[in-house]
């Protein structure tokens, strides 16, 4: 009985320390005289558990929890079955054996006692959180982030980045750094076309996203309208500005062609997404023959030549083209339930999403059969041994992928999974184009 209470004292009195050694660090990150209400990032909830059934002694479990962020929490620190009022002579920088407690005596050693000590700590910048205006400019940060549909952004940067690459390997004679400014500020105003078109689109897709996409911005309720119209008016208004003030007459009508198909896929009384024949041309003629024409004819003009269609090019053109269709017909699948709801006829919802993931995966394959083709038939346009293994190895990886698909039974994250996969593969063909 003596050994059983004097386990009971030891382990005490480690606790008792450990809830002085954590005021004592509370009271000198702030001072005394202010109250503890702080921003918190993030709250670890240490928990330490007193248990004397095992056969070793008592156990000191600790439990560690993160808990969800929010804009004040107050740090606290919660002792039960504890005198309030108790002390240590000395306290070291880390828990270890301490000599005997000062702690008064006075509990009761008849009953298994469980004593916790819950220290909520700040962990991360602090100074930000704290500061509500810089807060409230992270999550507006955060949501636009969201609002531009990054995925798409991705395909943007990297369909306009291989482009330019291609027209300068092709001409290394005429690089001029002087070209460096124009551009990135051609890839601005991309971006900005992106954000109007995705933009747009959210607007007047408020209800269906927030039963499919209940992470965008303005169905989570993250963005407001009005804010949300500023930005797709700022991104139109900045991109039709830098284009005809630095690519001329012919650009600048390739791009507000590229303005207006997004309009009227999105807005009504047009609205042509509810045509699902209409939805996919308008999808594959943008992302697909402007981006990579309109981006080609851009490069070689800055270069100072006249525009024409080199081998890789032409190709390039084609095979997007083809894949922005697979990429408009897909898109669909995890939006089955809410086009449903809200009557939007789309192949996913006619046909099924089975036979959408089936013709997906067929015209991507004729897709890479084709490139497979075009490398063995003009062996002095392309580099042979870079094209047919690629291709033939990302073949084999949709037809695997498909399967997977397959076997999960089309479920609804084994479809998101399978839509991401396409689009992976849609920057792969843009990270190998300037090489082939």
């Amino acid at each position: 009985m003596n050994r059983r209470n004097m386990r009971h004292n030891l382990v005490r009195m480690y606790s008792v320390d450990a809830c002085m050694l954590t005021t004592q660090i509370l009271s000198k990150a702030r001072p005394y005289n202010q109250s503890f209400p702080v921003s918190v990032s993030s709250c670890i909830h240490m928990e330490l558990s007193l248990s004397s059934s095992s056969l070793g002694g008592p156990a000191l479990i600790p439990h560690c929890r993160a808990a969800s962020p929010s804009p004040v929490t107050k740090l606290r620190t919660q002792v039960s079955n504890f005198p309030s009022k108790c002390s240590t002579k000395n306290f070291h920088q880390t828990l270890g054996l301490y000599g005997r407690s000062k702690c008064p005596n006075s509990l009761s050693n008849s009953h298994q006692r469980r004593s916790s000590i819950r220290a909520c700590a700040q962990v991360g910048a602090a100074g930000s959180d704290s500061d509500p205006v810089l807060k409230k400019v992270s999550d507006f940060r955060d949501a636009c982030w969201r609002f531009l549909r990054p995925h798409t952004i991705r395909g943007t940067a990297l369909g306009s980045t291989a482009l330019v690459a291609r027209a300068l390997i092709e001409n290394p004679n005429l690089i001029k750094w002087s070209l460096l400014f124009k551009a990135f500020s051609g890839l601005f105003a991309l971006i900005c076309g992106n954000g109007y078109i995705v933009g747009i689109n959210q607007i007047y897709d408020i209800g269906i996203d927030k039963v499919n996409k209940p992470y965008l911005p303005i169905a989570a309720g993250d963005l407001s309208v009005k804010s949300a119209w500023l930005l797709v008016v700022f991104f139109a208004v900045a991109g039709l500005l830098i284009v005809g003030l630095n690519f001329g007459p012919f650009i600048t009508s390739l791009y507000s062609l590229g303005l207006f198909l997004g309009t009227i896929y999105s807005v009504p009384p047009f609205r042509m997404k509810r045509f699902p024949v209409a939805a996919f041309l308008i999808i594959a003629t943008v992302r697909g023959f402007l981006l990579n024409f309109g981006v080609y004819y851009a490069t070689r003009a800055a270069l100072g030549l006249t525009f024409e269609w080199s081998s890789p090019v032409a190709f390039i053109t084609t095979f997007v083209t083809l894949f922005a269709l697979v990429i408009a017909i897909t898109k669909d699948l995890p939006d089955v339930e809410g086009d449903r709801k809200f009557e939007i006829s789309t192949f996913a919802t006619k046909l099924g999403v089975q036979n959408i993931a089936y013709l997906g995966s067929g015209l991507l394959l004729l897709n890479y059969i084709g490139a497979i083709a075009a490398t063995i038939y003009m062996p002095q346009a392309f580099k042979r041994n870079l094209m047919l293994p690629i291709h033939a190895v990302l073949a084999l990886c949709l037809i695997f992928q498909t399967r997977v698909l397959e076997q999960a039974n089309y479920s609804k994250e084994a479809i998101a999974g399978f839509y991401r996969f396409i689009w992976n593969l849609f920057y792969v063909e843009y990270i190998i184009f300037p090489f082939i």
